[in-house]
């Protein structure tokens, strides 16, 4: 792995800004942190903005380092803005992607286009939050903005977020309803805040609630999820967007189709890197992002000539085959590029599924799937870190779990690039039921790489706003979408596609155990032409980035996922999670540590008893000043209710500051 070469020796030096406070129309103030030309206000930047809820002062500082004084090196203003009611800022947040955020992103770009040492420019970055709002912040299409750069992020709220894949409802969703809660309620740093830091944290505590519940009372996609998506009008976003991604995250799907739906200049990169910039991902290789970042923001927002949109619109990387690893680290391939979406270089392969097996005849002989409520113990998590050993296991280990078809050994080398595509006809026993399609490569000699996978509640397979009910044992057409990807599979290995009607515990299980009956199913594949790569284009250059953040490691930290099985009760229990140890940042002086796990647990027979429990525990030290959080979110998937339970705890130095607790029934609709 391509350590991250440090820079220090930039065309212009950098001064530093620790807290500024940047007013909102009604008076709340938003906390930011700038690095700069030392000499802007005499020859003023352009301005770019990272927009966030996760804590500047210490929770995005590690990245913040590598990257905001680097544009500052190169002749702009690196801004970090905590959000509303988050970080050190004033209010309170209520929710995700919210108007009022918009709001004040759009108050922020005025102030930053009106300060003396900016241009009168800005432009936006962001990864995972960050991406979503810079798109949906173009939509509001701000004067000042002149250009975006959005990583790991979406065009539609419920298609591809941490809520749903295929109308089924991920786990993510518990796990990220955890997480949120637990940022959401931490404190601001009495260092800027000054004595008011524990009214400010109280408002916080009070009022912030549980956006959880909200997301789980919304099962369709209705106006909650409509809002922020850019999909519902693409022509609204005109300034330039780069997408940027990789096949390990969960969010790769939406940078095809905004390269096929925006009208604005855009372009894509995709490499095999999972929830991170490119420049620090997991699995390699990284590249000089920031470097490629620098491009982008000189041809949009200064105006020189730097060659960016000449080359294709996309570039994704082709990978090879490797060995089953849930901690890959490196993904070796080559990169191709691509003029447009659908590539039109891109051909069909079309494979049939029966009872034999995958190959080129079709079958009405009917398949059977009824697996035990546990298929899907192999899989990744949905949205990859490359942290932790979240990606996914051997998928031999879901034989006797998931139903197989495999081909024969290939004759030839095949490439596959874009959406695989699942068509069957499925009749049901019950009336709501998951389907589950996983494609893996399968070495001759033996072990199982997973390439794709995608999921449908078939309740939603006309429609994720309008879902029907199946009729009970009558066949019904649908389609199930796997996940984008570019992947070679060379002569002698062979392609496997699994299938089940439960996939835990990525997605939550359907309302009543369910057994579907196949009558016709075929898998088709998006091949691509090694001949047809695309141009030769200039390398990316080695990762890049400033001066690391300076630390002191006062404990080790560690991260875990296993399983285990209570043989008294049939119980399988899943378990992820980790410990970063306690970090003494060193410009601060503040002691930070965060602990966390989530636990998933289900009888083979019964979905009734699953239960996903999220569990945070956050805490800042520093002299005589104590805060901490724990937080803990449960859901028990019972047949006709989600049963929703959370319990919120804050302590400061003196003992327990505010306990909340919530307890309610959701009623399941088609989910």
């Amino acid at each position: 792995m391509e350590p991250i070469a440090v820079k220090t020796d930039f065309p212009r030096k950098v001064r530093e800004i620790e807290n500024t406070w940047i007013p909102m129309p009604e008076g709340t103030r938003l906390a930011a942190r700038i690095w700069l030309p030392e000499d802007a206000e005499d020859d003023p930047v352009p301005a770019i903005l990272e927009y966030l809820p996760y804590r500047k002062r210490d929770g995005t500082v590690e990245r913040d380092h590598l990257t905001h004084p680097y544009f500052a090196g190169h002749g702009y203003a690196g801004v970090r803005v905590d959000m509303r009611g988050t970080g050190d800022s004033e209010g309170i947040c209520l929710g995700e992607y919210l108007r009022q955020e918009q709001d004040d992103a759009l108050a922020v770009i005025d102030w930053l286009a009106a300060q003396p040492w900016c241009s009168g420019k800005v432009g936006m970055i962001g990864i995972s939050w960050g991406g979503f709002n810079g798109l949906q912040v173009a939509a509001r299409q701000p004067k000042a903005l002149g250009a975006v750069i959005s990583l790991c992020s979406t065009d539609d709220r419920y298609a591809d977020d941490i809520h749903f894949m295929g109308g089924a409802m991920l786990t993510d969703k518990l796990a990220w309803g955890a997480t949120a809660f637990s940022i959401c309620n931490t404190p601001p740093d009495p260092a800027l805040v000054g004595d008011r830091w524990r009214d400010l944290w109280l408002e916080r505590l009070n009022n912030n609630g549980l956006w959880f519940l909200d997301w789980m009372r919304h099962q369709r996609r209705d106006a909650l999820y409509t809002h922020g998506s850019i999909c519902e009008d693409y022509a609204a976003v005109q300034v330039p967007v780069y997408a940027v991604g990789g096949y390990a995250d969960g969010y790769t799907n939406p940078i095809f189709r905004m390269m096929q739906n925006l009208s604005c200049p855009r372009k894509a990169l995709v490499g095999p890197w999972a929830h991170k910039y490119p420049h620090f991902a997991t699995p390699g290789p990284r590249i000089g992002f920031l470097q490629e970042c620098l491009r982008w923001w000189d041809q949009h927002l200064k105006g020189i000539e730097t060659g960016i949109m000449d080359e294709p619109m996309i570039r994704a990387w082709m990978q090879e085959p490797v060995p089953p690893n849930p901690a890959s680290t490196e993904r070796p391939g080559r990169w191709i590029s691509a003029p447009g979406w659908p590539s039109p270089v891109s051909r069909e392969y079309v494979l049939h599924v029966s009872p034999d097996g995958l190959g080129g005849t079709p079958s009405d002989d009917p398949i059977t799937i009824a697996c035990d409520e546990t298929a899907g113990r192999a899989a990744p998590s949905w949205c990859m870190y490359g942290t932790d050993p979240d990606g996914p296991l051997d998928q031999n280990r879901e034989a006797g779990h998931m139903v197989f078809f495999e081909t024969e050994p290939l004759r030839e080398d095949l490439e596959i690039f874009g959406f695989p595509m699942m068509h069957v006809r499925a009749a049901s026993d019950v009336p709501q039921a998951n389907l589950a399609s996983v494609l893996s490569l399968v070495a001759p000699d033996g072990p199982a790489t997973l390439i794709s996978f995608g999921v449908l509640n078939l309740t939603h397979r006309d429609s994720h706003a309008h879902p029907e009910a199946l009729p009970i044992g009558e066949p019904i057409d649908a389609t199930v979408q796997l996940n984008v990807i570019g992947q070679r599979i060379p002569a002698g290995y062979r392609l496997r596609l699994a299938l089940s009607q439960a996939y835990w515990p990525m997605i939550f299980p359907s309302q009543n155990k369910a057994r579907l009956v196949l009558t016709k199913a075929s898998l088709v594949l998006p091949t691509h032409d090694p001949t047809q790569d695309g141009p030769t284009l200039a390398d990316f250059g080695p990762p890049e980035g400033a001066t690391p953040l300076q630390t002191e490691v006062l404990s080790d930290g560690e991260s875990y996922r296993l399983s285990k099985l209570d043989y008294a009760s049939g119980i399988e229990t899943y378990m992820r999670g980790g410990d970063t140890g306690v970090l003494r940042h060193l410009h601060t002086g503040i002691q930070v540590q965060s602990r966390n796990e989530d636990r998933f647990d289900i009888h083979p027979d019964d979905p009734n008893t699953a239960k996903a429990n999220g569990n945070w525990h956050v805490s800042y030290h520093r002299g005589d000043w104590h805060a901490e959080v724990e937080s803990y979110v449960s859901v028990e998937a019972l047949c006709d209710v989600w049963r929703i339970t959370a319990q919120l705890i804050a302590k400061d130095a003196t003992g327990e500051v505010v306990t909340r607790e919530w307890q309610e029934d959701i009623p399941r609709d088609h989910v």
